[in-house]
């Protein structure tokens, strides 16, 4: 199967062995000339299985596409990020932390302070572009194990950390320190001379955008106080 879909603002072709990626994208589907080809074969998928054996083929193929996506993204000045990314009033905000921390959960929390005025832009793999004095967050369709996310691009203001904590208490962090953090949730390729660039790529971001760390008990409460706080930090 192939289909044709834009993520990221460039034209993707993806020739499969199964379905499921295609029906994974829908809402990305496009035509015109193909920025980049991703062709998967029988070797690109017992690939994943090796890290992944308990899954199916089908779905181990969605992780190969991916991969080659990440992959090719840093010659685009575009980074893979782990983490859950959400627009409030227009503007983005990322929350990333190691698996099973809380950023889907303070994430829904956003949405249920802020209603309408929240979109969820992707609650797994959002894709960052660094542009310039600007960083872009793009959904794109690996949204996680629930789906969360639209194919939309908004400004990224902030970026936060969670950490799980009895209290609520956020804090800025700085630069350096958040460049450490950040290179743990950011996909690193294997190719030489795009894991340089996807360095020099996070190092400007960091240069862009404010940073903080939130410790927080998931109630309420740490999602107004997230907000209220990111949301006054002017961009830079």
């Amino acid at each position: 199967m192939r289909e044709i879909y834009r993520i990221a603002e460039k034209n993707i072709e993806i020739a499969s062995l199964y379905g499921r990626v295609h029906e994974l994208c829908r809402d990305y589907r496009s035509d015109g000339r193909p920025d980049l080809v991703v062709e998967i074969t029988r070797a690109d998928v017992d690939r994943e299985r090796e890290q992944d054996a308990a899954y199916s083929e089908d779905y181990l193929e969605t992780l190969a596409v991916y991969r080659q996506i990440a992959d090719a993204m840093p010659a685009w000045d575009t980074l893979l990020v782990h983490g859950s990314a959400i627009a409030a009033d227009g503007v983005g905000y990322l929350f990333t932390a190691p698996s099973g921390t809380g950023k889907s959960t303070h994430a829904r929390l956003w949405r249920q302070l802020l209603g309408e005025r929240a979109r969820m832009v992707n609650d797994d793999k959002p894709l960052l572009r660094v542009s310039g004095d600007a960083v872009t967050v793009f959904g794109t369709p690996w949204n996680g194990k629930h789906h969360l996310g639209e194919n939309i691009a908004v400004p990224l203001r902030a970026v936060c950390f969670l950490e799980r904590g009895t209290e609520n208490a956020i804090a800025p962090v700085a630069p350096q320190e958040a460049y450490v953090a950040l290179l743990r949730q950011v996909y690193r390729p294997g190719d030489a001379a795009a894991l340089k660039k996807t360095l020099e790529l996070l190092d400007r971001l960091c240069g862009l955008v404010a940073f903080y760390r939130l410790r927080c008990n998931m109630d309420p409460a740490a999602a107004r106080l997230s907000f209220e706080t990111m949301s006054k930090e002017k961009t830079k």
